[in-house]
This record gives structure tokens, C-alpha cells and sequence, in this order.
């Protein structure tokens, strides 16, 4: 199960890109509340989520994606239930994915000591011990992902699908996507 952490505020293309390409790729994806059943990114789009933050079973989870959004990632910092959980999926070694300023919801947690990531620029100042790089727009370091804003949305999406579904079918999917235009 891939579980995308929805907050007040969130970064609606940096959700919602990985959402479609995973999808697309017959991946499960439950999309969660933090805070409702209906959460606001910070464009205004509404998102009626799959479920509450609170009903993640985290023993199931093989990805757990957040997107970024200042607010989105204050809100998460603010609850203080991500970054536990956050923790709780790397013991596991299952795969955490985070976009623009949500790495610093891990890094302020000192989750990303040692690994090499990036973020929006700005935000890391608080990726505690992590090997910050800041040209790359994706960064896949173990079961750690990062991408850098909101404009590497499609990359960041294709790299999630290719770890889950296999390369192969992240090609497809991307062929597919971009055939249309």
C-alpha cells in the first residue's frame, strides 16, 4: 500500500502527479487526511482523501509520499504524528518520498543524517546531517527519495513509479502521458 499524506495547504501538483502516475501503474494508493476527510491545497483545489491520517497501518506500507506546500508541511510539522510515522516506515525499509519542503518534516526529525537528498531551496536548513544537493531535481538515496519543488513533479512521479512498478512500466506510462500532447 502507498499512502500520500495530505495536510491544510499541500502542494496540489506534487500530490497529485504521483497519485496519477501510480495509479496509472494499477499501484494502490490511498490518499489521507491529516486533519479531515477534506483537505485544501494551497491553490484552493479540494481533495476529498481515501481516508483519516489516524486509520494508516503503517505495518502495510510500502511508500509513504509527501508532498510539499509551506503550509501543508507546517501543518504536518504542527500535528507531530508525520515524522513518527515517517520513522516508522524507514525501520520497516519501506520507501519515503518527499517533494519540495516536505524533507525537512524527516530532517528536522534527524531522519535523513547521512543521506544525500534535496529540497526547495531554503529548506535545507533543516535536513539535520544530510548530504544536501542542491542542482539535483530527484534524488533516490536507499529507501529515500526527494525531489526539489514542484516543477520536478513528473520526474519525482516517473522515479516512484520505476521503484514500484519497475522501469519498464514507468516508461510505458510516461510514452503513453506524453504521446497526448
Amino acid at each position: 500500500m502507498i499512502y500520500v499524506i495530505l495536510a491544510n495547504g499541500f502542494e496540489e501538483i506534487e500530490a497529485i502527479t504521483p497519485i496519477d502516475f501510480l495509479r496509472r501503474a494499477d499501484i494502490q494508493v490511498a490518499v489521507c487526511g491529516l486533519g479531515g476527510k477534506i483537505i485544501t491545497g494551497g491553490h484552493g483545489v479540494a481533495v476529498e482523501t481515501d481516508m483519516l491520517f489516524e486509520d494508516i497501518d503503517a505495518d502495510k506500507a510500502d511508500m509513504l509520499i509527501l508532498p510539499g506546500g509551506k503550509a501543508g508541511v507546517d501543518n504536518m510539522v504542527a500535528d507531530g504524528r508525520v515524522a513518527p510515522l515517517c520513522a516508522d516506515i524507514l525501520a520497516r525499509g519501506a520507501y519515503l518520498a518527499m517533494i519540495c519542503a516536505a524533507p525537512s518534516v524527516a530532517g528536522r526529525a534527524g531522519l535523513l543524517k547521512g543521506r544525500k537528498v534535496t529540497c526547495y531551496p531554503g529548506y535545507e536548513k533543516h535536513l539535520e546531517g544530510a548530504d544536501y544537493q542542491p542542482g539535483a531535481r530527484v534524488v533516490t538515496d536507499g529507501n529515500i527519495v526527494t525531489a526539489k519543488a514542484a516543477g520536478a513533479s513528473i520526474e519525482f512521479a516517473f522515479e516512484l513509479c520505476a521503484l514500484l512498478a519497475g522501469r519498464d512500466k514507468a516508461e510505458q506510462i510516461a510514452a503513453a502521458m506524453f504521446s497526448r500532447v
